[in-house]
């Protein structure tokens, strides 16, 4: 850009400064979506810890330029809006899927995760993750499942010699020693 317009340059610092500070970053075409229902995908996306926004592409792609991701370029073409992940970008990219099923002009093309670029699918795959709070459960299980097995097994030994000992005192206790067989 030769001698840009400060509201330009502000534009694309903004972008790049979101970008760096975002978890992850997911690129929507929201072409034939009317006020009102770009609205609601914004409500629902702050609900879910994120923020949408439109800018330019031409804009976006001098804010990207210095990652040299050709990817990313690509996904830049039509009307393009960004969802800036500030929390968990399973719950975003779940919240995209979600309006997406009821508003089919709502398109993912991709996005960016921590530094590697996601393409449609990967946003998609991401949406079909478990929440954190079940991720986090379903590791706590598999760690606790093998101690309570440890602990169940430790129990056994004392109860099953118990369980003997007392066999044996009801048997009437042990032969005489006069009545054992010897070798």
């Amino acid at each position: 850009m030769d001698n840009p317009r400060p509201e330009k340059v502000a534009v694309v610092e903004e972008v790049r400064r979101r970008m760096a500070s975002s978890s992850a970053t997911i690129l929507t075409e929201y072409r034939g979506l009317g006020v009102q229902e770009l609205a609601t995908l914004r409500r629902s996306l702050r609900e879910a810890g994120g923020e949408y926004k439109i800018y330019k592409n031409t804009l976006v792609r001098f804010a990207v330029a210095d990652r040299r991701l050709p990817e990313l370029d690509a996904m830049l073409e039509g009307p393009t809006a960004i969802a800036f992940v500030e929390e968990d970008a399973v719950t975003v990219a779940r919240a995209l899927r979600d309006f997406s099923r009821l508003h089919p002009d709502l398109v993912v093309k991709g996005g960016l995760l921590a530094d590697g670029v996601l393409s449609a699918s990967d946003a998609g795959a991401l949406a079909d993750i478990p929440p954190r709070p079940v991720l986090l459960s379903q590791l706590a299980g598999g760690l606790a499942a093998p101690l309570a097995q440890f602990a169940g097994l430790v129990q056994a030994v004392p109860r099953s010699f118990a369980y003997g000992l007392k066999a044996v005192i009801d048997k009437g206790g042990p032969a005489p020693a006069d009545q054992q067989d010897t070798p």
